[in-house]
């Protein structure tokens, strides 16, 4: 287990740097606010702030008189440890069972199709019995040309059905695998730097940054130590750390170190906003940011502040509150807001402050140092870094699909042109950092570039977002990225839009796609055709948006077929978006 006391780290304050050039206010407030009647805690049982696990053989354990009511998958856990098949190395016995072995098997069964999430491993029963995805983590996006390869050579072994995907979290998953390969495939994962460990089902998910951070001439802080620290912490170095293994749900956490919040603070569990108090440098904090398919929450304001030093110890302290406390019955109602709800914001501050190593928090800074005026920066092309003489290239990836050739290209020209280095984007897109300004040309006419993934990809193509859809994943109503790619390429025909426009598109209502934070987003339904039989349909959204003024979208549309999708977001961008149609725009020529 990991001491307190231990988890002080000491960083310098970093420089601000602002434009001078006047922009649009895009940051997520967080200054201290005196409590009032609606951030005042509830009248609170005392009994309901006795923390509902216990640890028991080296993992935390829901308590006997805690088990009424609980959802399936908390009985799952309570019935084998699901960190054992990792830190007991259960997973080689599995591996080598036959799935039809398994299915005969209630617990094996379980293990392949619930517990195994713990090692980032989720079985494809629905539309690829015995395959899986495997989601790594990836701290701040940044990952390495030598880890690009080995991926490229996992997922090249399973044909057609081998691919990997950039995600929302800047993460990679690979699909395909086949579980008599998982051993192998995490000691080569351990060989070049990565694991898989901790990062799906009720798990911390992976630490997001600035896909600029270190790099950008205008950064607040570079957040790539403060995401390394959080993740290694959290797996307790790629061992394991059953401290943060059975939380009751989920949990997101993102550093913000921009003034364009590249890290979209506003739907994490728990966000660093970077502000200086009393001629100190730290972070205040948003928390409970979250989706879900019954309710979507934007993070609030904690009321409090952290010097740089005490961002392990206050993760740690929120973690322990919402595992100790966060209710564990219908799972709509499991994720950390709704703890925050129950106890009030000034009554779930309380929790964690007692939690914290001197058992005290500050109130919030009024020293936010995210420039409230900035205008958020496209990263496609060529921009100049921090470092003379050096520059990034931001490149499209059509919806954040990869093959095994793609990511080997990738990886031959961060090392031709680059350091080896690449940065992967919640918005799925992938950068190539410290290029030697001289070589930017030759990079930009290499033909990867033209024919595959664009440094200067088309005006709605470049906010393209879309979650894995029914392909791979069985909870999917609809297919999405291909269909992502075919409705934009018609829109852009029939439209003309003047600025960029963010669409995103989900399978279903889990929301892996973030829709509702979308200009327009489109969330995967079954609707009716016109011969009254079920069709692939979706719920449009729109009006979503990112920074200070941070919006949910809400339903603009709701079961309309895919079919007809094309002239009705047509019409939604010259109605709400200022886009005029293409006829027009000629006969304006």
């Amino acid at each position: 287990m990991t001491s307190s006391s231990s988890l002080s780290l000491h960083f310098t304050a970093p420089h601000t740097l602002l434009s001078s050039k006047p922009r649009k206010s895009v940051i997520v407030a967080a200054q201290a606010a005196p409590p009032s009647e609606s951030t005042a805690s509830p009248a609170v049982d005392t009994e309901r702030l006795e923390p509902r696990v216990e640890l028991r053989d080296g993992f935390f354990i829901l308590k006997e008189k805690f088990r009424k009511g609980i959802n399936p998958q908390e009985k799952v856990k309570i019935e084998s440890e699901p960190m054992k098949l990792f830190m007991e190395n259960g997973i080689e016995e599995l591996a080598n069972k036959s799935m039809e072995e398994i299915d005969s098997e209630k617990s094996s069964k379980e293990d392949v199709d619930v517990r195994l999430k713990w090692l980032g491993l989720f079985h494809r029963r629905k539309h690829q019995y015995g395959k899986f995805m495997m989601r790594l983590k990836l701290p701040n996006g940044v990952t390495t040309s030598a880890q690009t390869r080995y991926l490229a050579s996992v997922i090249r072994k399973y044909g057609e059905d081998g691919c990997a995907d950039v995600t929302t979290r800047q993460n990679w998953q690979i699909r395909g695998v086949v579980l008599p390969d998982v051993p192998e495939i995490l000691k080569g994962l351990a060989s070049v730097g990565l694991t898989s460990l901790q990062s799906g089902m009720d798990n911390v998910r992976n630490p997001v940054g600035s896909p600029i951070a270190g790099i950008d001439p205008d950064e607040i802080v570079d957040t790539r130590a403060y995401t390394n620290l959080l993740s290694q912490f959290i797996t307790a170095n790629s061992r394991g750390n059953p401290d943060f293994t059975n939380l009751p749900r989920k949990w997101n956490v993102c550093v913000v170190g921009t003034h364009d919040l590249y890290e979209h603070p506003h739907i994490n569990d728990l966000a660093y906003m970077p502000a200086n108090k009393d001629g100190r440098f730290g972070f205040n904090l948003l928390v409970g940011g979250f989706f879900s398919p019954k309710r979507c929450e934007e993070a609030i304001p904690l009321d409090a502040w952290v010097p740089a030093e005490d961002v392990l110890p206050l993760c740690k302290a929120v973690l322990e509150a919402y595992r100790d406390l966060g209710t564990r019955g219908n799972r709509q109602k499991t994720r950390m807001m709704w703890l925050i709800d129950e106890l009030g914001v000034e009554g779930f501050r309380a929790e964690v402050e007692k939690r914290m190593p001197n058992g005290k928090l500050e109130r919030a800074s009024s020293e936010d140092l995210v420039n409230k005026q900035w205008e958020r920066r496209d990263y496609f092309g060529v921009h100049p870094q921090k470092q003379e003489g050096l520059s990034y290239i931001g490149l499209h990836v059509p919806v954040g699909r990869l093959q095994a050739d793609d990511m080997d290209e990738l990886a031959r020209l961060a090392d031709t042109y680059g350091t080896g280095e690449l940065r992967l984007t919640v918005e799925q897109n992938i950068i190539i950092p410290n290029v030697e300004t001289s070589k930017t040309q030759a990079l930009l006419q290499e033909p990867f570039l033209k024919n595959r993934f664009s440094p200067e990809p088309s005006i709605l193509m470049k906010g393209l977002v879309a979650c894995t859809g029914n392909q791979f994943c069985g909870q999917a109503i609809i297919e999405t990225k291909l269909r992502a790619l075919k409705v934009t390429e018609e829109v852009e025909r029939l439209v003309a839009v003047p600025k960029p426009i963010r669409m995103h598109w989900t399978g279903c209502p889990n929301t892996c796609g973030q829709v509702q934070v979308a200009d327009i987003g489109f969330m995967g339904c079954l609707t009716r055709g016109e011969n009254g039989k079920p069709v692939e349909g979706a719920d449009v959204y729109v009006g979503g948006r990112i920074g200070s003024d941070s919006h949910i979208g809400e339903i603009y549309k709701k079961g309309v077929r895919v079919t007809e999708l094309v002239p009705l977001v047509a019409e939604i961008l010259i109605k709400e978006f200022g886009a005029v149609p293409r006829e027009r725009e000629e006969n304006e020529d």
